[in-house]
């Protein structure tokens, strides 16, 4: 495993222990780049981590995505018809970082980040003051391009596990990652459920089982409870479909959104914390 402490991904790892000494869960926010517009989502997100939110999740948007269900390839669709660019999405994780102080990740498909180059994506990462890179589908065997230069500005490399990996295979992967691992709770697309399901506690388990890395869990935590239950055997709670819904509700109603964005992360952050 890389031992990344330095850069921003000495604040992710810094975050995610302060949590755990807090005896609670980290709670993550994802919201996509250019998101009504790259103002309207830098806006969503700095009230995410006002509201509540530890850790915010930049995403990449992309046309083809394989993780992610309707509610964000919606999102996405529209940040792209606005002509959102990998400049964009740079810009979104500096000025949310410089606003909130908090980590901020970029989650992206490997494709943009191949065809930008990887060196120059993780320069640009890095000087933006991103904490690292969540990629989906890249594969472990295929990263070590990416891990270099990822290590080398300091930026973590979190990898996706699922409840279908095989114990070897989830060595494999905690071995070659770092900052943390995100846990899909279960076989799927993104997206809010009425259940997270049974799954995700014994994917962490089997996950903590191979590493030292905190365990953080997404795919279907939309309300309060949701993420007290996850909370309790999880090392964060991933949550994404749920603000972006909050936004589309609201696209005629910018500041709307924006606020209810913001009292969404207040409530989960009240579950994460197991307050009424």
């Amino acid at each position: 495993m890389s031992a990344v402490a330095s850069g921003n991904a000495g604040l992710l790892q810094s975050t995610l222990r302060a949590t755990a000494q807090a005896g609670r869960s980290a709670l993550v926010g994802y919201f996509p780049a250019g998101f009504p517009t790259v103002e309207g989502g830098i806006e969503a997100m700095t009230a995410m981590a006002e509201g509540g939110c530890d850790i915010i999740e930049v995403g990449l948007p992309h046309s083809d995505p394989v993780l992610d269900g309707p509610v964000i390839q919606t999102a996405d669709d529209i940040a792209l018809r606005g002509g959102v660019r990998i400049a964009g999405v740079l810009r979104t994780v500096r000025e949310v970082h410089a606003a909130t102080g908090v980590p901020v990740l970029c989650m992206t498909y490997w494709n943009p980040v191949d065809r930008y180059g990887p060196e120059r994506f993780a320069a640009g990462l890095a000087e933006a003051g991103g904490a690292g890179c969540i990629l989906p589908d890249l594969p472990v065997e295929e990263s070590e391009a990416w891990r270099k230069a990822a290590e080398q500005h300091g930026l973590a490399t979190v990898f996706v596990v699922a409840p279908s990996s095989r114990d070897e295979r989830l060595a494999a992967i905690t071995a070659a990652g770092s900052g943390f691992v995100y846990a899909a709770s279960l076989m799927g697309v993104t997206g809010t459920r009425q259940s997270v399901g049974q799954q995700a506690q014994e994917l962490v388990r089997r996950t903590r089982a191979t590493t030292d890395l905190p365990v953080c869990v997404g795919l279907g935590v939309s309300t309060p409870a949701q993420a007290a239950e996850v909370a309790g055997f999880a090392d964060g709670v991933i949550v994404g479909s749920a603000f972006v819904q909050r936004m589309l509700d609201d696209l005629e109603e910018p500041a709307a959104g924006v606020a209810a964005v913001r009292a969404l992360a207040g409530e989960l952050a009240r579950g994460v914390r197991r307050e009424s």
